[in-house]
């Protein structure tokens, strides 16, 4: 792996700019914008208020999911000629549900070197505000939109233990949390919304009480969902389940034709089962005596 010097000529700097309130924007990333060579922006008509308000003038292009390979090329060209590109995402951080992890890869690719200017992010500041467990979390950005592959990452979901963050527009909102509901049961959820802004909005409770507020009130505003992760009490529940069809017996002579002894086995099935080892023993005590 080669070094990347990010005081020579050429670099790409990722500028993380405010997802609501403009009181977010940084003084580095405000200096990055003004000193760059030129700004990629996902949507230049909406990044130019940004840019005015702040009497920023550097030059402006387009970088967006659907030339997200063409221009990256064409930037990657001008920062090789020892110009800096400055990146910002419609609201965030860039690379986070956006095509700049694209760019961000090609520019390593060709020893380009990067550097990011930290800021609001949508995904942590949800977190922070959930009361869900933040230690361990997994972020999933929108659910897609094909079906299969949706199904796909709802059951990988199913299973996740971590806490979850999604992203979700107004108009999918109920479509999105009735699924969810379908797939992972009647999770705990935080809803935000309108986050840093005039009417943000945080609504903690379950996966069918949300529901049922969207029954009556029109979503609006983009949402941020953080749903609890599959507890272990969830899991050796659902696992207990699963072994109520195998008889005991049955269940004891799984492990016995491993050639795992009867006492050793007794307990694994007690595991299993969800229930103590004095149980499996006077169980098979009761079935030898009948």
């Amino acid at each position: 792996m080669k070094y990347m010097d990010i005081s020579m000529g050429g670099k790409l700097i990722l500028c993380a700019t405010p997802i609501g309130n403009l009181q977010d924007m940084t003084p580095r990333v405000i200096e990055a914008l003004r000193t760059a060579d030129m700004i990629a922006a996902e949507d230049t008509r909406n990044s130019i208020r940004l840019l005015q308000h702040f009497a920023i003038a550097t030059p402006m292009t387009s970088y967006h999911e659907h030339n997200k390979i063409d221009k990256a090329k064409f930037l990657i060209s001008y920062m090789k000629e020892g110009r800096t590109v400055a990146l910002i995402t419609d609201a965030g951080t860039p690379g986070i549900s956006d095509p700049g992890e694209t760019l961000v890869q090609m520019c390593q690719e060709e020893q380009i070197p990067v550097t990011s200017l930290p800021g609001a992010c949508a995904c942590i500041t949800a977190l922070t505000l959930s009361g869900l467990p933040a230690r361990r979390f997994c972020f999933e950005g929108f659910l897609p939109s094909d079906k299969k592959e949706k199904r796909q990452v709802l059951e990988e979901l199913r299973e996740e233990p971590r806490t979850i963050i999604l992203y979700e527009a107004p108009h999918r909102l109920v479509r999105t949390l009735a699924v969810l509901k379908e797939t992972l049961g009647n999770r705990r959820v935080t809803l935000c919304r309108e986050l840093t802004k005039k009417f943000e909005t945080v609504m903690p409770g379950t996966l069918e009480s949300a529901l049922a507020l969207y029954e009556t009130q029109e979503p609006r505003g983009e949402y941020v969902l953080v749903l609890e992760g599959r507890s272990a009490a969830e899991k050796k529940a659902e696992l207990s389940e699963s072994w109520r069809e195998v008889s005991i017996k049955e269940h004891m002579k799984i492990y016995e034709d491993k050639g795992i002894s009867g006492k050793e086995a007794m307990k694994l099935v007690a595991a299993d089962r969800g229930v103590s080892k004095r149980e499996i023993y006077q169980y098979l005590i009761n079935e030898k005596n009948s």
